[in-house]
């Protein structure tokens, strides 16, 4: 199964310069948030396939066409996935958590954890406490992540909210235990045997 996962930017090559060879071979779309409701309903319509998300931190609108998987799994062709958006609190507004709140989150997931006996993919806007996180209050990982991580062994934690360009933590690829982490910033495709 071939994934594009889009967030923070939208990407010149899918938007701007669109050709439709950019999106053949794509079987589903997964955005970690912050990147227009506009550009979203764009690609699902034009690759046609699913398009799951979180919201990130400067979500407001909701793309038409598009999936929120927001505290759920969500199950795509045996792919078990958990959407988990949002930031750190850093400021009033929406889509923000302190580490306790994200830790409720969590654990109102138990009995949909246990259903499917866990997940593949965790989705989420931010990334891991010290795992591709940043040093200020808005770019900082939660921590409660690696306890999904430790329990459930997941093959992939995909996240935005650092930018590439922010540099040190920042990094697409990175490993934890038994789990790929990647940044999903701006554009990103993977390919999994499911």
């Amino acid at each position: 199964m071939r994934i594009l996962v889009v967030s923070d930017v939208e990407s010149k090559s899918l938007w701007d310069y669109y050709d439709e060879s950019k999106l053949k071979g794509i079987d589903l779309i997964l955005s970690c948030g912050d990147v227009s409701h506009r550009y979203l309903s764009f690609l699902v319509t034009f690759a046609n396939v699913p398009l799951l998300y979180v919201y990130g931190n400067h979500d407001t609108e909701e793309p038409e066409g598009c999936t929120c998987i927001e505290d759920q799994i969500y199950l795509y062709r045996g792919l078990r996935i958990l959407g988990l958006g949002g930031s750190m609190r850093y400021r009033p507004g929406p889509h923000q958590y302190s580490e306790p709140q994200m830790r409720r989150r969590i654990a109102l997931l138990w009995w949909q954890l246990k259903k499917n006996k866990g997940f593949d993919i965790l989705l989420t806007h931010a990334p891991a406490y010290k795992l591709g996180d940043g040093d200020d209050l808005c770019h900082t990982g939660f921590q409660c992540f690696f306890d999904l991580m430790d329990k459930y062994q997941p093959k992939y934690f995909i996240h935005g909210h650092m930018h590439l360009n922010y540099g040190g933590r920042a990094k697409r690829l990175q490993q934890y235990k038994e789990t790929i982490v990647i940044n999903g910033y701006e554009a990103y495709i993977i390919d999994i045997d499911v």
